[in-house]
């Protein structure tokens, strides 16, 4: 299943979760279809539907393989205004890949601390400033260099605390493309201090273009790659990750609940970003990020000053 928030057009107030009908490109009212399946779904929320399926241990999902024979409105994906398909409660961004942390501080005459290989660890970032597919990304005022990062995001699906690895799967509600903006400049410069990142990060991140669920998803071997103005800049998978999501998990747990609507980052790919390959990004330029089994989430960086 594929979810999704959307809008018809921008005469509406506020946007609609959707179903995603893949195959004939359009995507089904969620209200609607949960309707006709015999749930109550009044919220018009992503993150009730997402718990929804998860604590039904993906029964829902499973029941809506076929869209078929359900009478609604459709609406053409090539149509719609995309929104972050979830409303995320919280935002907890890893550094889970070598490749990645090996190079970005190797270019800056760093090793990778031990600490690194002792525990998954995170930064939490901004959650009210998810952007949606094919919303444009504002270049901040206060940065002159701006950096894509491709990662995999996962949305949690229950609730839990001190969660075991062997459990961890039960608690994902479905995994989504991330595209954590970063202002290098200010980035690396606050982080001298020892906090952050904060204004190098929470100007926005990209989520999209929508929600799936575990089942379609292969976790153990999924192509990555990031396109700048159709240009390849990263070719990798997530099977190359050090840290697995259920790590992640278990970390993020221990001593501390997990609500449905966190959201986790698994951290950048190795290559998945500019400042791996020393280039960056400039004022219109289109980046496509793409994960087999998941879709394109396409933005473009607009530099209003």
């Amino acid at each position: 299943m594929k979810i999704a928030r959307f809008k018809d057009t921008h005469k509406e107030t506020f946007p609609r979760v959707g179903i995603v009908d893949l195959e004939n490109q359009v995507i089904l009212d969620a209200a609607v279809v949960l309707r006709a399946k015999g749930i109550d779904f009044s919220s018009n929320s992503a993150v009730e539907l997402i718990q929804i399926n998860t604590e039904s241990d993906g029964e829902l999902a499973q029941s809506l393989r076929s869209l078929d024979g359900i009478d609604c409105e459709k609406s053409n994906l090539n149509e719609i205004i995309y929104y972050p398909p979830v409303e995320a409660g919280s935002l907890r961004d890893f550094i889970a890949f070598e490749q990645h942390i090996k190079t970005v501080r190797g270019n800056r005459g760093a090793e990778v601390p031990e600490a690194w290989y002792e525990a998954p660890v995170y930064y939490k970032g901004n959650h009210r400033s998810l952007l949606g597919h094919q919303q444009p990304i504002v270049w901040p005022e206060y940065s002159e260099v701006m950096d894509y990062e491709l990662e995999l995001g996962f949305v949690i699906g229950r609730e839990g605390t001190n969660i075991s690895k062997e459990e961890a799967n039960r608690y994902i509600g479905g995994f989504t493309i991330m595209n954590d903006w970063s202002a290098r400049d200010v980035q690396f410069r606050e982080q001298s201090v020892g906090l952050g990142p904060s204004k190098g990060k929470d100007f926005g991140t990209s989520l999209g273009p929508w929600i799936v669920t575990p089942e379609e998803f292969n976790l153990s071997d999924a192509r990555m790659t990031a396109r700048v103005n159709g240009e390849i800049w990263t070719d990798n998978n997530i099977g190359n990750i050090y840290w697995s999501i259920y790590d992640m998990i278990v970390h993020a747990s221990n001593s501390e609940v997990l609500y449905p609507g966190d959201l986790f980052g698994s951290g950048t790919v190795g290559g998945g970003c500019g400042a791996e390959h020393g280039k960056w990004l400039k004022n219109d330029d289109v980046i496509e990020l793409e994960v087999e089994g998941i879709g394109k989430l396409r933005s473009k960086v607009s530099k209003m000053h």
